[in-house]
């Protein structure tokens, strides 16, 4: 019992740091390109999360058994509750290392390193790595190249369509006043700095102004259209990583008798809305405003292409990582409308890269103690 209740404690943790970690990601966008502040966005974010995580019980059944470490592991261990709750601790303690740094990583890759680890400190190269490549490495490193080419070409079509349709963009002219310090002279004694008020206008500066679309279709604004299209995109993301990320987390639960599947998605996606309120904050400002300066725009273009990818991935049972994808797609618009940042993205990959050992490692290391 006491066992049980180890791993439900620790499956729940893990969806936490799912959360801290992953629920902004789908509406990083809406903040990054200020169609809405901070506070409206995260609850954005948990609503369309949470919807998604429920549907997961009907939508994304196949995830459970991929996760649940059958395949890679002789059924013996994977029926275990020791291995899952190895597993659950590595990627949980994972993740929220990552968090707490601000680095936006996958906890898919994570769980992928945690099965791996604890697989290989159980028993040694009998691990199923035909199996692991097939089903975890491959979806994994191709989801975000796929990503970064197809939101660059969705957002170039975008962006044709929106010239053909005489839609033009408009900065806006921000006046007002700013303080400075001047040096004054004062006899023989050292210059003195003095305080003053000086007139300040910004034109075209994406830090004090706000791009917008000019313009009506169909009789209604074109800014207005956009911004709820771009809304529904993020809602979108966010509703395919809850239905994608949920029942891989479940997985864990499986040898707990005591609780149902679906009592255990509700579970999840509680700790997972919970996670995203209370400690998303640094992941945000880092994918929000770091990989590449974001307008309404591209962000709807980006999301357009996570939402679908990760939707399909789920249906089909395929483990990619919405953090991949949805990194990917931002960074894909950036490239193509060269506003991406790449060293910033670069420390993000490292970060991907150190993931699966670091998850692999915690993991091996909780299997032997436990």
């Amino acid at each position: 019992m006491l066992l049980a209740i180890a791993i439900f404690c620790a499956t729940v943790f893990l969806a936490y740091a799912n959360g801290a970690n992953d629920n902004f990601k789908g509406v990083a966008t809406l903040f990054g390109s200020e169609t809405t502040n901070y506070r409206i966005a995260i609850w954005w974010a948990t609503f369309t999360t949470f919807a998604g995580s429920i549907s997961s019980v009907f939508l994304a059944s196949t995830l459970l058994k991929n996760f649940s470490g059958k395949g890679l592991v002789p059924e013996a261990i994977a029926n275990t509750s020791q291995f899952h709750l190895a597993v659950a601790l590595g990627a949980g303690l994972t993740v929220i290392l990552a968090t707490v740094t601000g680095f936006p990583i996958s906890t898919t890759h994570g769980l992928t390193g945690a099965l791996t680890g604890a697989g290989l400190m159980a028993i040694g190269q009998k691990l199923n790595f035909s199996a692991l490549g097939k089903a975890f490495f491959v979806p994994l490193l191709a989801s975000p190249l796929i990503a970064i080419v197809l939101a660059a070409i969705t957002y170039g079509i975008l962006r044709y369509l929106r010239l053909a349709l005489g839609i033009d963009k408009a900065w806006c002219i921000c006046a007002g006043n700013k303080p400075e310090l001047i040096p004054v002279a004062s006899g023989n004694t050292p210059s003195l700095l003095l305080k003053t008020v000086t007139p300040d206008v910004a034109i075209n500066t994406t830090e004090k102004c706000q791009q917008r679309y000019l313009g009506k279709f169909w009789g209604i604004e074109s800014q207005q259209i956009v911004d709820i299209c771009h809304f529904i995109s993020a809602g979108v993301v966010s509703f395919a990583r809850g239905l994608n990320d949920t029942p891989k987390i479940v997985a864990l639960l499986l040898t707990v008798t005591a609780f149902s599947i679906k009592g255990g998605m509700l579970a999840v996606g509680m700790g997972m809305a919970v996670g995203g309120l209370l400690n998303a904050r640094k992941v945000a400002h880092t994918v929000s405003q770091k990989i590449t300066t974001l307008n309404p725009g591209k962000g709807l273009a980006a999301n357009f292409v996570t939402g679908i990818l990760v939707i399909f991935a789920s249906r089909i049972g395929v483990p990619v990582s919405t953090t991949h994808v949805s990194v990917g797609s931002i960074f894909g618009v950036g490239v193509i409308s060269k506003t991406a940042h790449i060293n910033i993205f670069s420390q993000v990959l490292a970060s991907w890269v150190l993931t699966l050992p670091i998850a692999a490692i915690l993991s091996g290391l909780f299997y032997f103690v436990i």
